[in-house]
């Protein structure tokens, strides 16, 4: 049986971003059956809404095909100004249009946000939620990830080093198979 494939969008261009380095340890510890994939943003050209009755940038579709044919998507997110990025904003409008035509739709989601300071994303992380209710995406409820202080967690490679957000994280990858599981459609 082939593997399920979670997206992992990360809301973060920079470098040396915690958010990806999040993300590298979730791939690294990918539960049995699945395989967890980083999908680049990066790329993307500002969202308007003229594409939709027209040519569309060539980063478009492929993007939208990508994001149709994951089993989930894990979102990761900095904190910018008490919300998301712009840039994954950005992604998700993208994602989401021409209207009716949401490529996002049903897939089993989980939202991790970090922050350098004690607040660890929760703007960015509510923020995001209020989102995915309108994409129809069914959302992770608990255990919630907010990562607070995310700069001591990792070591000069970009290893996380604390063992307790290290099981942590292992521990929500875990309900999120589980809860992505009885969230696919088609489940009964």
């Amino acid at each position: 049986m082939a593997a399920k494939t979670i997206g992992i969008v990360v809301g973060s261009l920079r470098k040396g971003s915690f958010s990806k380095k999040i993300a590298n340890f979730l791939i690294e510890n990918a539960p049995e059956g699945y395989a967890l994939e980083r999908v680049e943003i990066d790329d993307l050209a500002l969202y308007n809404q003229d594409y939709d009755e027209g040519e569309s940038p060539a980063s478009y579709g492929p993007f939208r095909e990508k994001i149709k044919s994951l089993n989930g998507v894990i979102f990761i997110t900095p904190e910018y100004n008490r919300s998301v990025p712009g840039v994954l904003k950005n992604a998700i409008d993208v994602g989401s249009r021409p209207y009716g035509q949401n490529a996002w739709e049903g897939k089993p989601t989980l939202v991790i946000s970090s922050s350098i300071s004690n607040l660890s994303g929760f703007g960015a992380n509510h923020h995001l939620r209020q989102s995915l209710v309108f994409l129809d995406m069914p959302t992770l409820q608990q255990p919630e990830v907010y990562l607070a202080n995310v700069q001591k967690l990792f070591d000069d490679n970009g290893r996380l080093t604390n063992e307790d957000t290290a099981n942590f994280l292992r521990q929500v990858l875990d309900s999120y198979t589980k809860f992505a599981e009885q969230h696919t459609k088609g489940f009964l």
